[in-house]
């Protein structure tokens, strides 16, 4: 998979060679990343994080799942090294993490920070870091 000059994506299937396009994006999807599985391309550039399904002869043909509408729109995308789990990052600085297999959504951080331009998880997905344009940094803690 490949991001575009334009607002899409572009991959190929191998060993067939088969290419796909996935547009539709308001923006560039300057971010993406394959869940632990393996089964989802988690992508930026939307309202919401934007799941391309790969699995099942998908994803050609297939819609693609959206989880986190959040207020602007996702500049970074970061999957868990454990877990079916993706933080994203916005453009207003706000922060979400999601569980792609219950679909469910937790805010981390709201904006106001500036657009967020550094996303990732530590080796043991226990910590996620996150740093915006304006020079603001944290580190959120996930042990108990």
């Amino acid at each position: 998979m490949t991001a575009m000059q334009e607002n899409a994506l572009h991959g190929w299937t191998l060993p067939g060679g088969k290419h796909m396009r996935m547009s539709g994006y308001p923006s560039k999807p300057e971010s993406l990343g394959f869940t632990k599985s393996g089964k989802w391309l988690a992508t930026a550039g939307a309202e919401s994080i934007v799941l391309w399904p790969f699995f099942g002869g998908g994803p050609m043909g297939k819609p693609p799942m959206e989880l986190g509408m959040g207020d602007g729109v996702i500049k970074r995308v970061a999957c868990h090294p454990q877990r079916e789990v993706v933080a994203a990052g916005f453009n207003t600085g706000m922060v979400l993490v999601a569980d792609v297999g219950r679909e469910r959504v937790l805010a981390v951080c709201g904006p106001g920070r500036g657009s967020v331009s550094a996303l990732g998880w530590s080796q043991n997905g226990a910590q996620l870091a996150f740093g915006t344009e304006e020079g603001f940094a944290a580190i959120v803690d996930f042990n108990g």
